[in-house]
């Protein structure tokens, strides 16, 4: 990750993603955008870790609520990397309460407002420290890959790039 402009997020694809079967068309959308999925696995969030993830948030009214939903069931979890990951990952996920979220976005299309709770099927990280600490509470580094996509070598347009794709590529 040479180029300051590639980021790392952290994307958590909520239970209702998982139970509604909506994770290949969310992993879909960024591999789509052009953006590269360089870790994932599905686990069950314990309360415990749900704490430290929000920990931010604790006190606050909404903070029971959340936990309960983060922990209702499996939930896959996401480092995706790309030119401005962090922001892009951000916008296409949509407002966090689906209501407001743009139709096209993540939340927009499939986030749902039952009344007394709000399922918006995906976390993004907020920022470059968020996502830092976000990663390391799911993933080891041995569990995230360095790869080349197929398609690399035709979006470099350095020759230093070109030739060290090439070299990688043998």
């Amino acid at each position: 990750m040479a180029d300051k402009k590639i980021e790392r997020t952290l994307v958590i694809l909520k239970p209702d993603a998982v139970v509604r079967g909506l994770m290949g068309e969310i992993i879909s959308r960024f591999e789509k955008r052009g953006l590269k999925i360089v870790g994932m696995k599905m686990i069950w969030i314990t309360r415990e870790l749900a704490e430290k993830h929000y920990e931010e948030h604790k006190g606050k009214p909404f903070f029971e609520p959340l936990i309960d939903y983060i922990t209702k069931a499996p939930s896959v979890v996401m480092v995706v990397e790309g030119r401005y990951a962090i922001s892009v990952v951000r916008k296409m996920a949509g407002a966090t309460d689906p209501k407001d979220a743009e139709p096209g976005s993540i939340r927009g299309d499939y986030g749902l407002d039952v009344g007394d709770a709000i399922y918006n099927v995906i976390h993004a990280s907020d920022s470059p420290e968020s996502a830092e600490r976000e990663i390391k509470l799911y993933f080891s580094e041995d569990e995230i890959f360095e790869y080349w996509k197929a398609a690399d070598w035709f979006y470099h347009t350095h020759a230093r790039e070109k030739k060290e794709y090439m070299d990688k590529m043998e």
